[in-house]
């Protein structure tokens, strides 16, 4: 990830967190209007859980799209060690297989000399 993706990421979920920290004012609020005791105002309620709703909405959309776009991030994509190690792999598979294959024509041949 190159240092812009990195802040611009940086400061989406820093954006998130303060949605959240809303969230839980939002949500102390609604607690503190139930407790009054000369009961809730509906409308201060409902704007509240209303407000709350949207910005949960909100954070989850901002967190799957930080989690989508670090998924897509493939830091070692470039790397070519993985093939390199593989191909170092086959040409020791092949090497065995010509060592098996000169004591076959080895065995062939002393086959064919004794015969």
């Amino acid at each position: 990830m190159d240092s812009q993706t990195q802040n611009t990421s940086l400061q989406r979920l820093q954006n998130v967190e303060k949605r959240i920290v809303r969230v839980l004012e939002l949500a102390g609020g609604v607690m503190d209007e139930l407790a009054n005791p000369t009961g809730p105002r509906k409308e201060f309620v409902n704007n509240h859980c209303r407000e709350f709703m949207q910005l949960i909405k909100d954070i989850q959309v901002s967190l799957r799209e930080e989690i989508k776009s670090a998924c897509d991030y493939r830091p070692f994509e470039k790397c070519d060690y993985s093939s390199r190690i593989a191909n170092e792999i086959c040409c020791k598979k092949l090497e065995y297989v010509i060592s098996q294959l000169d004591g076959m024509k080895q065995t062939i041949g002393d086959y064919h000399s004794e015969v």
